[in-house]
């Protein structure tokens, strides 16, 4: 079993500052996050949202076996947390910088340009426990405030991170990256989100991608990989 780097049985909040557990104060961005989501959802009427709809919106079917993975998004992130937090507190840094980052950037976008979408169905054609599952998502989450998904965008931030980490397996990364991927997929399946949502998270990412990786990790790749094409053409 791989050593976890840091003994939090010795934590208090009066060693926050200690340089060992420092990196806990990342955390406080979900309080925020949390605040913000009770605030858009109920301060900002569904009269004030634009409506997001797009032509492959009308192309996906609603499909509610893919709630096993809009539900998977929750263990991804929370796997995620914990495994870093225990294993590598690095790349714990950068994916709760990455989700705080888009955080940040999505609750700008719901705030300044309130969105929704009106994808869901009135009823299911059939009832099993996926359209259960479903239904109380659609119970306790609005259709407010989707553009960009945060789904996409915290998903596509822990692949980032994940498939810079050595430590990991091909396998391994293979298999979060088809994870993710059918996470992305998920919420227009299930009429979470819609297409313009996801694709919207896109930038969003590429942003906290430049701000968390542009001078540590790309830009280094992108000076080698000019010197390897000038000594090719010389």
């Amino acid at each position: 079993m791989k050593k976890r780097l840091v003994d939090y049985r010795g934590f208090s909040l009066r060693k926050l500052n200690d340089p060992r557990f420092s990196h806990l104060k990342l955390l406080a961005g979900w309080p925020v996050y949390f605040a913000m989501f009770v605030i858009t959802e109920n301060l900002i009427p569904e009269s004030s949202c634009h409506v997001v709809h797009g032509f492959l919106d009308d192309v996906i079917p609603f499909n509610e076996v893919f709630v096993i993975f809009y539900v998977g998004w929750y263990l991804l992130v929370a796997g995620a947390l914990l495994y870093t937090l225990l294993f590598n507190v690095e790349n714990f840094k950068k994916v709760q910088t990455f989700i705080m980052i888009t955080q940040a950037i999505a609750m700008i976008c719901y705030i300044v340009w309130p969105s929704m979408q009106d994808l869901r169905p009135d009823t299911f054609s059939r009832q099993n426990f996926f359209t259960w599952v479903v239904g109380i998502i659609y119970h306790f989450d609005t259709p407010t405030g989707v553009c960009p998904s945060l789904h996409v965008a915290y998903s596509l931030g822990i692949l980032s991170v994940t498939l810079k980490d050595k430590d990991f397996s091909g396998w391994f990364k293979a298999g979060v990256s088809v994870f993710v991927l059918m996470i992305c997929l998920s919420v227009c399946f299930i009429k979470q989100h819609s297409s313009i949502d996801v694709l919207a998270a896109l930038p969003v990412c590429v942003i906290a991608e430049a701000i968390l990786y542009g001078k540590t990790y790309w830009k280094p790749r992108l000076h080698q990989k000019i010197i390897e094409t000038k000594e090719e053409i010389a």
